[in-house]
């Protein structure tokens, strides 16, 4: 097992340096010296000591968690969860961002937006936290109107760099829902003044393409598309760079549903 192999090395390695920690000064300089230097070094030990209980605690705590996730039994891993957070009220980060990540596996995104709500009254904090897969499950779940209207909503006290994808995701949103219009103005913003390289070049992809054929104004859109590809090549400078870029966000939930068009704009951006 993975996470029993990764505690089982932690383990003797913790073991290895507390025993270099007692004996290396006891052969090295006799045991005058060392007991003058446990007077001053025993916070070390007593920090190894730490955390070896800690890390084996946190282990047999959560070994059936680890289990079903070695084993991908995705049936098993939603039960034990919804049972810590739902029915017990365990509403940590940690766990519900794993519990909507399991869902999305299953392809339920039902399930996803019945969380969502509970969530919502138990502990809102993690709505803002989590709202690129929340709002991505309402996309799955087949309503776009209703995916921009949350991302919209969610605009306003966003990070920094979640708010450039809350925005992107709100466009996106706008197309699958047929409103060009309302997605060629979010998706121009994003091309002409997003500061991350990947919404960058996927905002302009989007211009140069679906929402072209539909725009009022081709060739203020077809500009902004371009502004957005030279914006985005200048930044990542090859495919390799691209490829860096798309491996960050490679284990996002978000960024696995847009996974083709992805691919498509790295091929576009450099072609």
């Amino acid at each position: 097992m993975q996470f029993k192999f990764i505690v089982i090395i932690f383990n003797i390695l913790i073991v290895f340096l507390l025993s270099a920690v007692v004996m290396v000064p006891l052969f090295a300089f006799g045991p005058g010296f060392t007991e003058l230097f446990w007077r001053s070094g025993w916070p070390l030990a007593l920090i190894l000591v730490i955390a070896l209980i800690v890390l084996n605690a946190y282990f047999l705590c959560n070994r059936r968690l680890f289990r079903l996730l070695e084993r991908e039994d995705w049936p098993a891993l939603v039960d034990y969860l919804e049972q810590r957070v739902i029915h017990r009220g365990r509403y940590s980060s940690r766990l519900v961002r794993l519990l909507i990540n399991s869902y999305l596996v299953m392809s339920d995104s039902p399930a996803v937006l019945r969380l969502e709500h509970k969530a919502a009254i138990a502990k809102p904090a993690l709505i803002a936290e989590n709202a690129l897969v929340f709002g991505t499950a309402r996309i799955l779940a087949g309503d776009p109107r209703g995916a921009a209207v949350f991302f919209q909503a969610r605009l306003a006290g966003a990070r920094p760099k979640d708010g450039q994808w809350l925005r992107w995701y709100c466009g996106f949103s706008r197309i699958l829902a047929g409103d060009f219009s309302a997605a060629e103005a979010e998706m121009g913003a994003m091309a002409r003044d997003s500061g991350d390289a990947l919404v960058t070049a996927l905002s302009a992809y989007f211009l140069s393409g679906t929402l072209l054929k539909y725009s009022a104004d081709r060739d203020a859109c077809r500009s902004l598309a371009e502004t957005g590809r030279e914006r985005a090549k200048k930044s990542l400078k090859s495919p390799a760079g691209w490829n860096r870029e798309t491996a960050k966000v490679a284990t996002e939930v978000h960024a696995a549903v847009i996974r083709k068009y992805i691919d498509e704009a790295g091929g576009w951006l450099f072609a």
